[in-house]
């Protein structure tokens, strides 16, 4: 199916023409169109998601890189944007550019609502309660901080326990390094277990009445694994402690509920999700954001500002402070219409095909070694994969694949060096997808690697 010439349907509301003057409710409705046409075209068998919605991203059609077709498989990186959200961002500046919270004029007005619609649109996305539990940040990083440096400052002491995994992101481990070290709380770290996914049962054998906090990713960047966040927070909150959940790798990707998930803070990134750079969220329960003080002081996270003290505003205002990223936040409620209208179901079922497929093509290279559990009906991973070729540095080979084959995978530590010396080597290389990639990239990526390790053993 994926080498035949098929003529894709056309969906409009792909990628629209949105004027400041359309309405929202305009633009959902044609989203739940999208949502309904994609869904028959992928159920006639017609064309995969991928080549669906492939033609929506134009960096990724007619695109060659130093002479060869882009093959783009480092989505775990950051992904492409699709042309709604690239028209977005046109459209805010061009149409009603303003400061937002700050004026009364027209523009402010509307760029302030299409601030505040871009929060609620995050908020149904992730099912929040309600949209002051989203706190818009730079990205995830800062979100992880602003936890660590509100509330873990606020609320740890010496001796308390803060639990993570070996295969946690640095942005989820230094910023507690620092806590620990400003507070006396203490660092316990879950090791992987035979299949190399963190071991959940030696987790919960580490939770203890001293467990304040539970640091922990959904989905491994580097592993492909895949956590049991419910059983993990039923686990913390049975002796009192609160769970932060890094998200990155599961947002774009699946359905993530966090009423289901009950999770006590969760982050994650736009430019993951198919939106713009430079802006992220957090999300906190309500009960915990109200207790929590400023993480940056200046304007707009004030109530009164008098010479001797300030009084602050309520969540999610107080963690705003100054001119947010306000083109990013539309551009960010943009992708979320855009993923909405194909269905994160959808997507999540796409890319689970995709990657077992890709893992399949992987374990026929020579000499290579994948990281992470080998999926089963039981062990689902994620559309990545790490890896290692014997005698060839990860380096080598992601550079011979961009320079000879336009294919564009990432290679070192990715974030991730304690998990990496846990597994015994400096860097791995990784193949990573997003539902707009298709089998054919898997077929180029393996085609070219095969030709990637048959020049360097031709030195041997």
């Amino acid at each position: 199916m994926e080498g035949l010439v098929v003529k894709l349907p056309s969906f409009p509301f792909l990628s629209p023409n949105i004027s400041s003057s359309s309405s929202s409710s305009t633009f959902r409705l044609g989203f739940r169109r999208l949502s309904a046409s994609i869904s028959a075209a992928v159920k006639e068998g017609s064309v995969s998601l991928g080549q669906l919605t492939r033609p929506d991203f134009p960096i990724l059609h007619q695109q060659e890189v130093n002479g060869s077709k882009l093959v783009y498989l480092d989505n775990a990186a950051t992904s492409q944007k699709p042309t709604a959200v690239l028209k977005s961002l046109q459209n805010y500046y061009e149409a009603y550019n303003s400061n937002v919270h700050r004026g009364i004029h027209y523009l402010s007005a509307k760029a302030t609502d299409e601030y505040e619609l871009a929060r609620k649109k995050v908020a149904a996305f992730i099912n929040a309660s309600d949209s002051a539990e989203i706190v818009f940040t730079r990205n995830a990083t800062e979100a992880i901080n602003l936890v660590a440096y509100s509330w873990g400052l606020s609320n740890l002491k010496p001796r308390d326990e803060i639990i993570l995994t070996i295969a946690e992101h640095h942005s989820a481990i230094v910023p507690w390094q620092i806590v620990a070290q400003k507070t006396g709380a203490i660092l316990k770290f879950v090791s992987l277990d035979e299949n190399e996914v963190p071991d959940v049962e030696k987790l919960r054998e580490m939770i203890s009445t001293s467990t304040k906090l539970v640091v922990v990713h959904h989905v491994s960047n580097v592993l492909g694994s895949v956590l049991p966040i419910e059983d993990i927070v039923i686990w913390a909150h049975a002796v009192g402690a609160k769970v932060l959940v890094d998200a990155c790798q599961s947002v774009p990707h699946m359905v993530v509920d966090v009423q289901g998930l009950d999770a006590d803070f969760l982050v994650a990134s736009s430019h993951k999700m198919c939106g713009p750079t430079g802006i992220g969220f957090l999300f906190g329960k309500s009960n915990l954001l109200l207790t929590m003080p400023p993480f940056l002081g200046g304007g707009e996270m004030i109530s009164d500002v008098f010479l001797d003290h300030s009084t602050y505003a309520e969540p999610p205002s107080r963690f705003e402070a100054g001119t947010p990223a306000i083109g990013e936040a539309i551009g960010l409620g943009a992708a979320i219409d855009y993923l909405s209208g194909i269905g994160m179901q959808k997507i999540h079922d796409y890319e689970m095909e995709l990657a077992n497929y890709l893992y399949e093509k992987l374990c026929s290279v020579a000499n290579i070694r994948i990281y992470g559990p080998k999926p089963s009906d039981d062990v689902h991973r994620a559309a990545l994969c790490s890896f290692n070729i014997e005698n060839i540095h990860p380096t080598d080979i992601a550079t011979f694949l961009d320079q000879q084959h336009g294919v564009a995978i990432r290679s070192g530590h990715h974030c991730a060096q304690p998990l990496h010396h846990h597994l015994g080597v400096n860097a791995s290389a990784r193949a990573s997808l997003h539902f707009y990639n298709t089998e054919e990239d898997v077929d180029n990526f393996i085609q070219s690697l095969n030709d990637t390790v048959s020049f360097f053993n031709s030195f041997k």
